[in-house]
């Protein structure tokens, strides 16, 4: 893990810099990836210049060489409010005013940004930041990296963007970067989330292109307990998801490009109580919301043109959560409710064989046959289960065809993908769909509000307890509309810790 002398603190830098009348040259400068053996001459840096407000200066990310005038990848665009007669001319309300400007900057990097017009970035005169510095020194670091993935030059891209992703997977930054989202909400929350993994999507397949080395799964996700309430967000992009199996040969570059540029979002809340008896102590934890989605990370002009459509795309086969106290003492049992079904929906079977022999000038046969049946299946299945005082929550999606295999773990028959009367064919469209228009899933509280109960001896009355959620998702991609044999499966794997107190 990056130690903390490593970490560039920006931010002390920037609250050093003084009245710009006092500057001794044009420029001031912050190295953020120093030069290396390979490229001995050429560092990232950040700089503080002077330009034609001669009380103002802006900021810029160049590249810096000996032999070369700078290469200048990014510049602020808004002028920033800084009283220039102040011995300190950044001092708090200007570090958070050019905090949202690093903000909005990211934000302009989005394919996809229409649904959030009318959001607005927080008010730098109204807003009191605790951990301001933590924050600004992961979103400045966040911004490099995305500047970086489509900026930088390709001698120095690899280096540099190596450097700042061990910079932002330490603790203290994912830590930051999760205070940072509480402070913008949950719609900026999805747009910067969207708009960082687009980049690390362009970097992974890039990588991918130059070498055969694994590259590590960037998962965000984070935690909150509160009000009676445990939730977990998560968000990854799905190239970045093990895959587990696929089809041979491989799918072509238009499909490939369609299922590269996404991501998964997932929301889990659970409600949770304590309810303190004569002898004992129940915690009761029941399903509020799980919510997963598969979104696109590019706009849909540039998926028609180059890919297979926004159509086709991944959809969540399997989730499996954990529920496990991690100190178990005294603890007496665990409960689960019995497993459940969803409503039983209609499919319509079909079996069919068809033959046709027509030679040129001759008598035509033909041969031709139907048989249609009705059934009902239930395509999630929801099972829970014990192993010592950890809960097990299982959502399996099944196959609808005869039979009702797990989806996950199989493969759709040839038959199945040529018949345009399969149930995963037009699959977000279809009134009787296993999934939202959007291609997601929603299970909540009212149709899977069973509850896991674990029962406390006293003892643990007044002690702030910790529990893990542990996660596995599985994604699958079975032809939509898109007339390919291809199919393949990823999982992703997620752990977080969540509070209760005990009283």
């Amino acid at each position: 893990m990056m130690s903390e002398k490593k970490f560039p603190d920006v931010f002390t830098w920037i609250q050093n810099i003084p009245q710009i009348t006092k500057w001794r040259t044009t420029s001031l400068s912050f190295c953020i990836c120093p030069s290396t053996s390979d490229f001995p001459n050429s560092n990232l840096n950040l700089i503080a210049q002077k330009n034609p407000n001669p009380t103002v200066p802006t900021f810029s990310i160049i590249v810096q060489s000996n032999n070369h005038s700078p290469l200048y990848l990014w510049t602020t665009k808004q002028d920033l409010n800084i009283n220039p007669n102040s011995p300190n001319p950044f001092d708090e309300q200007t570090i958070v005013s050019l905090l949202f400007n690093f903000v909005e900057s990211i934000l302009t990097y989005t394919s996809n940004s229409s649904n959030y017009s009318t959001i607005k970035i927080p008010n730098p005169n109204s807003s009191k930041i605790d951990g301001l510095k933590d924050i600004f020194n992961a979103v400045i670091l966040t911004l490099l990296f995305v500047v970086c993935v489509y900026e930088a030059p390709l001698y120095l891209r690899e280096n540099c963007l190596n450097t700042l992703k061990n910079h932002l997977v330490t603790c203290h930054a994912r830590q930051a970067t999760v205070s940072l989202m509480k402070l913008l909400g949950s719609n900026l929350e999805e747009q910067w989330m969207r708009t960082v993994n687009l980049a690390l999507t362009n970097w992974i397949i890039e990588k991918r292109r130059c070498e055969s080395t694994k590259t590590t799964t960037p998962l965000f996700s984070y935690a909150v307990s509160a009000y009676g309430l445990w939730k977990v967000q998560l968000y990854c992009p799905v190239e970045a998801m093990e895959i587990e199996r696929s089809s041979n040969p491989t799918a072509d570059s238009r499909l490939l490009f369609s299922l590269k540029f996404n991501q998964l979002e997932g929301v889990m809340q659970f409600n949770h109580k304590v309810v303190v008896r004569d002898k004992w102590i129940d915690v009761i934890v029941k399903i509020d919301n799980i919510r997963y989605d598969v979104i696109k990370l590019v706009n849909e002009k540039l998926m028609s043109r180059r890919g297979a459509g926004e159509h086709e795309k991944h959809f969540p086969s399997r989730i499996s959560l954990q529920l496990t106290p991690t100190l178990q003492t005294d603890f007496i049992s665990v409960s689960v409710s019995k497993s459940s079904n969803n409503p039983g929906r209609e499919f319509e079977v079909e079996r069919s064989i068809e033959g046709s022999f027509d030679p040129p000038n001759s008598l035509g046969l033909r041969v031709a046959g139907r048989e249609a049946s009705t059934m009902t299946m239930t395509p999630w299945k929801f099972e829970q289960s014990v192993l010592g005082y950890t809960a097990n929550l299982n959502w399996i999606l099944y196959d609808s065809s005869v039979g009702g295999r797990e989806v996950f773990s199989t493969k759709p028959s040839r038959f199945s993908i040529m018949s345009p009367r399969s149930w995963f064919k037009d699959r977000y469209a279809r009134a009787y769909r296993s999934f939202t228009r959007r291609g997601g899933v929603i299970f909540a509280g009212d149709e899977y509000g069973e509850s896991v109960v674990w029962k406390i001896g006293k003892g643990a009355l007044g002690r702030t307890m910790e529990w893990e959620i542990k996660g596995f998702i599985w994604l699958t991609y079975w032809p939509n509309k898109y007339k390919t044999f291809y199919h393949e499966t990823r999982r992703l794997e997620f752990t977080q810790l969540l509070n209760l107190t005990i009283a």
